[in-house]
């Protein structure tokens, strides 16, 4: 049994009849997954033109609760992208069945893969399949004796009554049909790329440690590379990719995994692990209905005295507000009083549609446990900075971040290994740092980090140059897998 949710920002602006459930966002956010709920689809219809949108959310939180989604994060992000760096592309000769009567600019509307131009509907297909999503826009043109088209995400919102009606009609077809996911394909050689920034403050892995990679890939038949994504444009000519800087969603780093992946390269981490891992809303709500132990934590949409009421009522001062994407401590505010509450919602509704309000439980150390493809490889305790509540302090110069311990994975409470490895498994199979506090012989995971801190002397401190050998083991394995 499946049931079909189509979610909207406003159910009132959709009065028409469907198998689907038709529901708000709000009502997707407050009211599910439910008890014993049957396998899930979700159709999202909200606004996704901007990043971190109710729109966006619906997606991911979709995806954290394990609910098939179109269009899926991964689909809005490429497409947004592609987008906003106006990338044209041209066209083969059988994607358009009479390309001469194709001879001014043109727009077409596809909806769930089909558009009323029937000249276009092997384009129109292959688009669909490639960027899964209710409505897309195609702009044909011709420059220089080709035919060549641009494509965008656009919202249901800006149809026209005729358009609404043909929509009406594709999303019920829609419904009837099941959704399949597509084939992976296969590369031959052991080439890789990591991926670093000369530049970049606090870099992922200092020098030393690149330095052992590279050595430790090449004891194992891989010849990598460390490169920076200037001298990338050319991806495909890899098997392999190793990101060793900063990621984020809005960045060329996510951009060039999603690259990447498309080209067929062993990639960590992938992309599906950095859209999970850069949003702590997609954790959160991944840990609750995985049953990740954690803090208890509110998802909150806006400031008004309701809220800061429940908010008071469910969480004590002091209490944690965080930004749903931020990494070394930034975007994260302790509060005190509900002036402090307010003041700081009011910094974050500035740039985020949604923000985590979660209790306060202060330790002397944060545990984090490196896990690779489901098994613990490092162990470290990073202790908070000199006078200050967090293992970063972004306004000491001379105290900015905390002592380190590292320690054999024998060695870390039994909660606290369980808990790491099961939030590992929510987010996937590859390279996560697990941040957690144990507490009276307890643990909660704080969040999972993709392409985490790797340093020589520090997270190797215990393994040496084993760690950097059990990495590019699993880089090996991948490609033997994939038949190389």
């Amino acid at each position: 049994m499946q049931q079909t949710l189509i979610v909207v920002e406003d159910s009132a602006d959709w009065p028409f009849e469907t198998a689907a459930t038709l529901i708000s966002f709000e009502k997707y956010l407050h009211d599910y997954p439910k008890l014993n709920e049957p396998k899930t689809r979700i159709i999202n219809l909200c606004d996704t033109e901007n990043y971190l949108s109710k729109g966006y959310y619906c997606s991911l939180l979709a995806e954290a609760r394990c609910h098939r989604v179109l269009p899926s994060v991964k689909t809005i992000n490429a497409l947004r992208n592609r987008h906003a760096e106006a990338e044209s592309y041209w066209l083969a000769e059988n994607d358009v069945s009479d390309l001469e009567s194709l001879k001014e600019r043109q727009e077409h509307f596809i909806f769930f893969g089909v558009c009323a131009d029937k000249r276009i509907a092997r384009l129109a297909g292959k688009l669909f399949q490639q960027f899964p999503a209710p409505v897309l826009k195609v702009t044909l043109y011709r420059e220089h004796g080709k035919l060549g088209f641009t494509l965008k995400r656009e919202s249901p919102s800006v149809l026209t009554a005729d358009q609404r009606e043909d929509f009406l009609q594709a999303l019920h077809a829609f419904t009837q049909i099941v959704w399949r996911g597509g084939a992976k394909g296969k590369r031959l050689r052991w080439d890789m790329a990591i991926l670093i920034d000369p530049e970049e403050k606090v870099p992922p892995s200092n020098r030393q440690a690149i330095t052992r990679f590279v050595k430790a890939a090449a004891k194992l038949g891989i010849n990598a590379q460390t490169l920076q994504v200037t001298e990338l444009q050319n991806i495909d000519q890899y098997d392999a990719l190793f990101v060793r800087e900063a990621t984020a969603i809005d960045h060329h780093t996510y951009r060039l995994v999603n690259k990447a992946e498309a080209a067929g390269l062993i990639v960590m981490d992938d992309s599906a692990s950095i859209l999970r891992c850069c949003n702590k809303v997609f954790l959160h709500d991944a840990f609750n209905y995985n049953g990740v132990p954690s803090l208890k934590t509110l998802v909150v949409s806006d400031q008004s005295d309701e809220t800061l009421m429940d908010i008071e009522r469910q969480l004590s001062y002091p209490l944690i507000l965080k930004m749903p994407e931020g990494s070394f401590s930034l975007g994260v505010f302790k509060v005190g009083c509900r002036e402090q509450l307010h003041e700081k919602l009011t910094l974050l509704f500035q740039d985020n549609a949604l923000v985590l309000a979660q209790e306060f439980l202060f330790t002397e150390y944060d545990w984090r446990i490196g896990v690779l493809n489901g098994r613990a490889i490092f162990a470290c305790r990073y202790y908070m900075a000199r006078n200050h509540w967090q293992i970063y302090n972004h306004e000491s110069r001379r105290y900015f971040s905390g002592d380190f311990e590292t320690l054999p994975t024998f060695e870390v409470p039994k909660p606290v290994l369980d808990a790491a490895l099961k939030a590992a498994k929510v987010v996937g199979d590859g390279l996560y740092g697990v941040d957690l506090k144990y507490a009276d012989g307890k643990a909660y995971v704080m969040e999972v980090n993709d392409n985490p801190n790797i340093d020589h002397k520090i997270e190797d401190a215990y393994l040496g140059d084993e760690l950097y050998m059990q990495i590019m083991a699993e880089f090996l394995r991948r490609l033997e897998t994939r038949g190389r």
